[in-house]
C-alpha cells in the first residue's frame, strides 16, 4: 500500500490519551503542530466525559481538537478509528491485557501503529500471529517506541552508520552502559512488569521465551552468540568500571537484535550487543552496583509474591495512570554511553543524551514523533511488526534531535 493510498482523513488518532503518558502526549502534539495545521489529529479513549475534561485542559488552542470514544475491547470501535487514519498511537497498557485487538485493527485496515509495549511475550505473540498478514496490508506495527527500546535501537542504528562512513566496517560487537538517569519508574511499566510475571509463572513457555536473547527474531534466528542479560555486578574491561544489571535490558537488546535481523544481519552473524549500568572504579564501585543489584533482585522477588506485591503496590509503587509532577519530568534526563568494536579492533564511542524524565517526558516526545515521522515521512519500510530503526531509520533521529531533546554523538 503506497502513501497516498493509505486510511483516512487524520494522520494521528492519539488512544489512552487521557491517561498520564497520553495526556503528555496529547500536550506535546499541541504545542509542537498545533491542531488543524499540517498534522490532523485526534484524542480517543473509552470515557467521553475525561476526553471532554482532557480537551478543556488543554486550552483555546485545542478547540477544533476531536474526541472519539472507543472502549479497548470494543472490535468495531477501534476498526472505525483504523479505518479513519493513517497512524493510531497507543498508550494503553499492560499492552498483554489491552493492547491485541487494537493491533489487529490495524493490520487489518492497513494503518500503521505505534506503542510504549515493552512486553516481550506479547510483541512476539504480535510478530507470530500479525507480521504476515500486516505485510500483505502494508501496516507499519512499530512496538517500543519510548525510553524502551528508542535511544538504545536508534543509538545502535546511529553508531552502526557512523563506523560504516568513517572506517568503512560495522562493529561487531556494542555495549551500552547507562552513565546517569534521573527520573520515575512509571505505573504503567510496573504493571506490565508485574503481568508478564504472572505470565511466567502460569506458563513455562513463557518464561523459556523471555529467557531466550533472541526471542524477537524472525523464525529461523532465534539463535546467535549473545548470551542472557547480565545478572550480577561484573568488572568491564571496555569501559574500565565495574558494571551492574540494566533492568531495561531484558526488552532493549531483544529490540536491537529483531533490527539487525530485519536488515539482513549487515553487522555479521556474529555481532553482539548487551546492556548494563556503569557504578564507577574501585571498591566503591563495586559497593554500588552490589547494592543497585540487590535492590533490583528484591523489587523482582517482591513483585513475584502475592503479599509482598499487594503491599508495595499499596504504599510504594506508582500505580498506572500516574507520575511525576510537571518539575521532576522537566529534570528528569538520561545520559548513556555505547562502545563499538570494529573487527580491526579499532574502538568508537558514542553519547546519547535526553532532556527530560525518560520514563514521562522524553518518553512522551519520542512516541509522538514516531507518530508523526510514519504519518509524513517517506519511508522504505514496508508493513511488518517492526522496531523504531527498522520503520524509522534516518528520519526519526533527525526528529528525536531537532524535536525530542535527544541528543546522538560520537565521542571519540
Amino acid at each position: 500500500m503506497t502513501d497516498m493510498e493509505r486510511n483516512g482523513d487524520l494522520d494521528i488518532v492519539v488512544y489512552g490519551a487521557t491517561g498520564f503518558t497520553g495526556t503528555l502526549v496529547a500536550e506535546y502534539l499541541l504545542r509542537q503542530y498545533g491542531v488543524g495545521k499540517d498534522i490532523k489529529w485526534a484524542i480517543a479513549g473509552r470515557s467521553a466525559s475525561k476526553l471532554a475534561d482532557l480537551k478543556e485542559q488543554l486550552g483555546e488552542n485545542a478547540v477544533g481538537l476531536e474526541t472519539i470514544v472507543a472502549d479497548s475491547s470494543d472490535a468495531e470501535a477501534l476498526a472505525s478509528i483504523a479505518k479513519r487514519t493513517r497512524v493510531v498511537l497507543t498508550t494503553v497498557g499492560p499492552y498483554a491485557i489491552y493492547g491485541s485487538t487494537l493491533v489487529a485493527a490495524c493490520v487489518e485496515a492497513g494503518t500503521d501503529y505505534c506503542d510504549l509495549a515493552g512486553e516481550t511475550q506479547w510483541i512476539r505473540k504480535m510478530i507470530d500471529t500479525y507480521h504476515e498478514r500486516a505485510r500483505e496490508t502494508g501496516a507499519r506495527i512499530v512496538h517500543c517506541c519510548g525510553f524502551d527500546s528508542v535511544p538504545m535501537d536508534m543509538g545502535v542504528w546511529f553508531l552502526q552508520e557512523a563506523a560504516r562512513n568513517s572506517h568503512g566496517a560495522y562493529c561487531k560487537k556494542i555495549s551500552l552502559y547507562v552513565k546517569a538517569a534521573k527520573g520515575t519508574a512509571s505505573g504503567g511499566t510496573l504493571a506490565s512488569m508485574i503481568n508478564i510475571i504472572e505470565e511466567a509463572k502460569a506458563d513455562r513457555e513463557v518464561a523459556r521465551l523471555m529467557a531466550n536473547p533472541y526471542a524477537l527474531n524472525p523464525e529461523g534466528q532465534r539463535e546467535g552468540p549473545d548470551g542472557s542479560d547480565q545478572k550480577k555486578v561484573i568488572y568491564d574491561d571496555d569501559a574500565d568500571s565495574w558494571t551492574a544489571p540494566f533492568v531495561m535490558a531484558g526488552i532493549n537488546t531483544r529490540v536491537v537484535r529483531r533490527s539487525h535481523a530485519l536488515a539482513g544481519l549487515p553487522y555479521g552473524q556474529d555481532f553482539r550487543y548487551r546492556e548494563s549500568t556503569l557504578t564507577g572504579k574501585g571498591i566503591g564501585g563495586w559497593m554500588k552496583g552490589t547494592l543497585m543489584t540487590l535492590g533490583l533482585g528484591a523489587l523482582v522477588l517482591g513483585i513475584s509474591l502475592g503479599p509482598t506485591r499487594k503491599l508495595l503496590q499499596r504504599f510504594v509503587l506508582p500505580k498506572p495512570g500516574e507520575g511525576p509532577n510537571r518539575e521532576l519530568q522537566r529534570s528528569g534526563f538520561f545520559n548513556l554511553m555505547q562502545i563499538g568494536i570494529l573487527p580491526d579492533g579499532t574502538t568508537m564511542r558514542t553519547r546519547i543524551t535526553g532532556d527530560q524524565d525518560p520514563g514521562y517526558g522524553s518518553t512522551s516526545k519520542m512516541l509522538s514523533e514516531a507518530a508523526v515521522c510514519l504519518a509524513k515521512d517517506a519511508l522504505d519500510a514496508q508493513g511488518g511488526c517492526l522496531t523504531p530503526a527498522a520503520a524509522l531509520g534516518g528520519k526519526y533521529l533527525a526528529r528525536l534531535q531537532e524535536n525530542a531533546g535527544l541528543t546522538f554523538e560520537v565521542v571519540d
